[in-house]
């Protein structure tokens, strides 16, 4: 109980630092226009009935489950997120869902799909702005992990970071209406996914 209520906390406390400057930013300029809600891509998506985007959405977390199970053996004997939840079981399931789904996705979906791309858009077109959100998010997955794992596999973790976030980008802008809805389910899975590994002993 004592980690899922630390786990509570710690999720507000994200979600509070990482949408501070896009709720800023949205004040100043935005709020006339529409809702932070709608801005940001918290929202429905239009065509949510189209077998095309449930195809699209299910390809990409295919590929991010597969990449994570590589991830995870580089990183294995390492100090990671989900160390704290190593051993625990099914004890660990409640702290696990609030740490996949509000400490980490979604705030790093506000972030990086929904406040980073949509702006650099505006600038570079949807194409280089979508590659610069990846890159960012590779180098700042990958850079924790270069003195634990050295440069090659440091490099590999940037290189699997950022094509996910590549893909999850395009999913969003290009089959979604804007809606960060699917990279915000596809990023909670994984990491419930990573979490359950963890906490069974799976790698």
């Amino acid at each position: 109980m004592n980690l899922f209520i630390t786990k509570l906390i710690s999720s507000i406390a994200e979600l509070i630092v990482f949408s501070l400057v896009p709720f800023i930013w949205w004040l100043i300029k935005y709020r006339k226009t529409c809702s932070f809600f709608e801005w940001i891509g918290l929202k429905k998506i239009k065509d949510f009935k189209s077998r095309n985007i449930h195809y699209a959405i299910f390809g990409v977390e295919v590929s991010f489950m597969v990449l994570s199970v590589f991830m995870l053996h580089s990183v294995k004997g390492i100090e990671t997120a989900t160390s704290e939840f190593a051993g625990l079981g099914f004890a660990a399931i409640p702290a696990i869902l609030i740490y996949a789904i509000f400490n980490t996705a979604l705030p790093e979906e506000i972030l990086f799909r929904g406040f980073i791309l949509k702006r650099l858009s505006g600038k570079c077109g949807f194409k280089g702005a979508n590659t610069m959100q990846s890159i960012i998010f590779g180098i700042i997955h990958g850079a924790m992990f270069f003195s634990l794992t050295g440069p090659v596999k440091a490099v590999l973790i940037i290189l699997f970071t950022g094509m996910i976030a590549w893909a999850m980008g395009f999913l969003n802008e290009k089959c979604a209406d804007g809606s960060i809805l699917p990279s915000w389910c596809i990023h909670a899975i994984a990491n419930i996914f990573s979490g359950i590994c963890s906490a069974f002993m799976l790698f």
